[in-house]
């Protein structure tokens, strides 16, 4: 008897597995469709006319007037000034490209510091970095602006990548992930073999820390990406350059151009990088994500 109702019971938790297992599943499968729709939608509604979108609202299947939105967003003679795709490009992938390896090489150097050394106000500076987290950018973004415009550097991409160095969040995800899967032994076995600090952290640290590093590039490269918010306000001038969420803005409040499905053309063409940069360093988000928020 006591076998048939061990024997009971595992059947019963192997259902009760499965059960839950088709529950995840589920729920799984309802936000990757939640998440991904408005983004299909978008990109379904750049290859159709304005007259369908206008008239026939949301529809599932692609058009035919792709070529025609992308004439339009290139010839339209309230567009020509607004939107140029490739200075766009260009300006977003120099702020992006340029703030996401300050971030996360020096966030990495910094919390490789906090984790490997011990000193007094160790304590103290881990505590400063979680503070400076908590201050939202709007909090300083008049005070930052005054002090730009008297050192001379308004309508300048310097401030935009140069402050990377000091990311808060970024340190705090590598102080997770290193107090979780970083054996300070091999440290130690490196400075006995001679090898400086600093080559230490380039030669064992980094490899090391490469799924780290991978996911807060592309978390890095896309906040520095869709960034509006700074841009708008240190790029005053009228020929200052122009990031490519600033033209996209642009373009979609126009009141002069009207064509609807080329603003999603011109969003679509945005976000695209977004997506090819997550797509060639995802492999690496679960598993970074998941070492990151667990403390051995």
């Amino acid at each position: 008897m006591d076998k048939k109702a061990a024997a009971a019971r595992e059947q019963a938790y192997q259902r009760s597995l499965k059960v839950h297992g088709i529950i995840r599943l589920i729920v799984c499968i309802l936000i990757t469709v939640i998440s991904l729709f408005p983004i299909y939608i978008i990109v379904i509604n750049a290859t159709r006319s304005h007259e369908a979108v206008a008239t026939q609202g949301v529809a599932f299947l692609p058009g035919g007037d792709l070529i025609n939105n992308f004439n339009s967003l290139l010839t339209n003679e309230y567009v020509a000034e607004l939107f140029d795709p490739l200075k766009g490009y260009l300006n977003s992938l120099i702020i992006a490209g340029g703030s996401t390896l300050l971030a996360v090489f020096f966030s990495g150097l910094t919390a490789y510091g906090l984790t490997v050394y011990d000193f007094k106000l160790k304590g103290a500076a881990t505590i400063f970095v979680l503070a400076v987290m908590m201050i939202p950018t709007q909090v300083i973004s008049v005070g930052f602006m005054n002090f730009m415009a008297q050192i001379g550097l308004l309508n300048n991409m310097i401030p935009l990548i140069l402050p990377s160095i000091a990311s808060p969040a970024v340190v705090f995800f590598m102080l997770q992930y290193m107090k979780s899967s970083f054996p300070l032994e091999i440290v130690e076995a490196a400075r006995i073999d001679g090898c400086g600090e600093f080559r230490t952290f380039l030669q064992i640290g980094l490899p090391m820390l490469k799924p780290a590093f991978a996911v807060q590039a592309i978390f890095a490269f896309v906040a520095s990406w869709n960034n509006y918010y700074t841009p708008s306000m240190l790029f005053v001038s009228p020929d200052a350059p122009k990031t490519m969420p600033m033209m996209v803005t642009a373009v979609v409040n126009s009141y002069n151009f009207n064509e609807f499905g080329a603003k999603y053309l011109a969003i679509t063409l945005s976000v695209l990088p977004v997506i090819i940069v997550y797509l060639a360093l995802s492999k690496f988000i679960v598993k970074g994500v998941a070492l990151g928020a667990v403390k051995g």
